[in-house]
């Protein structure tokens, strides 16, 4: 009897991983879906320098309009989100190499709310470098690891990089 109530158990639970994995997956697929409405948030936002809400009210007094900065905003907010998604599900080996456009994008969305900024990508370079420094090195590395094992082994370049795949990850495994 206890064989079958583990067993069971075990199925049980199996199932209710499947089940979270599937509705994680939905709500993933339904964000990335919808990307092209939440986009025009921005047409809901008043032409105007000062924007008044029941929360709260904003002066922009950069961009004279709060449109254009929610437009703005929302032009480097989505596909940071976008990456973010794209770096949690992504299984293949280069996948550290999406922090450098995931630390880009950071940057331009600090600059946008910057208002005192005159040119805001004039040294944006600068403060990529120590990301990039690690990041495009590693890569490299991880590649020619790659390239040596395909001329001292028989694989193909598919099955080389299905040995670097990371097969399953949580999310508390990035903290």
């Amino acid at each position: 009897m206890d064989k079958q109530q583990l067993k069971l158990k075990k199925q049980k639970s199996k199932f209710l991983d499947n089940k979270k994995e599937l509705i994680i997956g939905s709500l993933i697929a339904t964000f990335i879906a919808i990307t092209p409405y939440l986009f025009t948030l921005w047409e809901g936002v008043p032409n105007e320098k000062t924007w008044d809400t029941f929360l709260f009210s904003y002066t922009s007094p950069y961009y004279e309009s709060a449109q254009i900065l929610v437009w703005t905003l929302l032009g480097k907010v989505i596909p940071l989100l976008l990456l973010i998604i794209w770096i949690f599900t992504c299984r293949h080996w280069w996948y550290h190499v999406l922090l450098v456009p995931i630390a880009m994008y950071v940057y331009h969305i600090i600059t946008i709310i910057n208002d005192d900024l005159e040119f805001a990508e004039e040294t944006q370079i600068l403060y990529l470098l120590p990301v990039m420094a690690i990041i495009i090195p590693s890569i490299y590395l991880i590649r020619a690891k790659m390239f040596n094992k395909l001329t001292d082994a028989d694989k193909t370049l598919e099955e080389l990089e299905e040995e670097f795949k990371i097969t399953k990850r949580s999310f508390r495994d990035y903290f």
